[in-house]
């Protein structure tokens, strides 16, 4: 048998545990993981991992050896990022060691394209984000460094809100997409001392809130996504400089779209291809399809999407770029779509598979 044949797409999923006032339910245990079977789009439970309050958001290593889960918990002074082996063979997950994030509501991690830090951002009170040194093992040291950012008097501004952090593809740039200042802030990662030195930022029209951003496969374009207006906004991105120059925004909700009741736009994701970016709709459950002209980075309309549940907080495509699969939070439910490599469009494959309040998707390639 040769190694395509052999790899296993493992689908990693975090969900609610613990009540809070802006959640409908809460009634995950924890990490749930499955097998993703590329001919049908079937998912098959492979683990669950129930020592963890409130994994809301996942990461996974370059390397594919471990996995970081943020804990996102209501009224805890500090969230905390823990980290644990996965097994090669099996996919199942191992407790490695675990700490504070510096700040509460923990929104989001990530690591640096060389696997030599974990990054956390922070939504609500504390540190805006921290950065973590990683030991051989995986396991997380404590923060080497974090940073604050002051809110502004504006309504709604007047504190910060952390909800993304993210490194340019060349390990040089670190990015907060900090959704209560409205900007994101480009900070030089300190490879040595593991350090964000401050650097630059890009203001968002009122009203946007920044919420997740993703760089394009050809590194000459990110792209944000803004949960308060329902839009995407295409940015040129210069590696010599960060900078991020902002040329074109779109709507993630159909034109027309009744603001009652509201939706909030939530996750954001490009096709492996790097033909085709995706964005989720919280309200309007649904999910927006836009082509991109790699050469350009502008976006053009392909369509939308039923999520076939409610609130589809999170979603992810597989490795392969063949499905894509989307968490409904409130009716518990992870659904799968075959991608149209042609064209964008998703057709749903008639597998849905019951997760309580899952918030986090992450698939990976064993």
């Amino acid at each position: 048998m040769n190694e395509a044949a052999e790899q296993r797409v493992v689908l990693y999923v975090g969900t609610y545990t613990r009540p809070a006032p802006y959640l409908k339910t809460s009634n995950g245990q924890g990490i749930y993981s499955f097998n993703l079977d590329l001919a049908t789009g079937l998912l098959s439970p492979l683990g669950e991992m129930l020592n963890i309050d409130s994994p809301s958001y996942l990461a996974i290593s370059h390397d594919k050896r471990t996995l970081y889960a943020v804990s996102e918990v209501w009224l805890w002074q500090e969230g905390t990022i823990t980290a644990y082996r996965i097994d090669q063979q099996t996919g199942t997950l191992t407790y490695i060691n675990k700490q504070p994030t510096l700040g509460s509501i923990t929104a989001y991690a990530e690591l640096d394209e060389a696997n030599h830090f974990v990054m956390a951002a922070n939504y609500w009170d504390g540190q805006t984000a921290a950065i973590f040194p990683l030991r051989a093992d995986g396991g997380v040291l404590p923060a080497s460094d974090s940073v604050f950012h002051a809110g502004k008097s504006e309504p709604g501004q007047d504190k910060a809100h952390g909800h993304c952090i993210i490194t340019d593809p060349t390990n040089t740039w670190v990015y907060v997409t900090d959704l209560g200042i409205e900007e994101t802030v480009c900070y030089r990662l300190d490879h040595q001392h593991g350090r964000l030195v401050l650097h630059d930022s890009l203001e968002f029209l009122a009203g946007t809130g920044p919420r997740h951003m993703v760089f394009h496969p050809n590194s000459r374009f990110a792209y944000v996504i803004g949960e308060l207006n329902n839009t995407i906004t295409s940015l040129a991105f210069d590696a010599e400089t960060g900078a991020l120059t902002a040329f074109q925004t779109v709507p993630t909700l159909p034109e027309g779209t009744p603001s009652d009741p509201p939706s909030y736009a939530s996750d954001i994701r490009i096709h492996p291809s790097g033909k085709f970016i995706y964005g989720s709709n919280r309200g309007h459950d649904s999910l927006v399809i836009y082509a991109v002209n790699e050469e350009s980075g502008r976006l053009t309309y392909v369509g939308h999407q039923a999520t076939q549940g409610s609130y589809p907080r999170n979603f992810a495509i597989d490795p392969t770029g063949t499905y894509l699969l989307v968490g409904n939070q409130n009716s518990g439910s992870i659904v799968s779509f075959r991608i149209d490599a042609q064209t964008g469009l998703l057709d749903p494959t008639g597998q849905i598979t019951s997760v309580p309040t899952p918030a986090c998707l992450k698939l990976v390639t064993l």
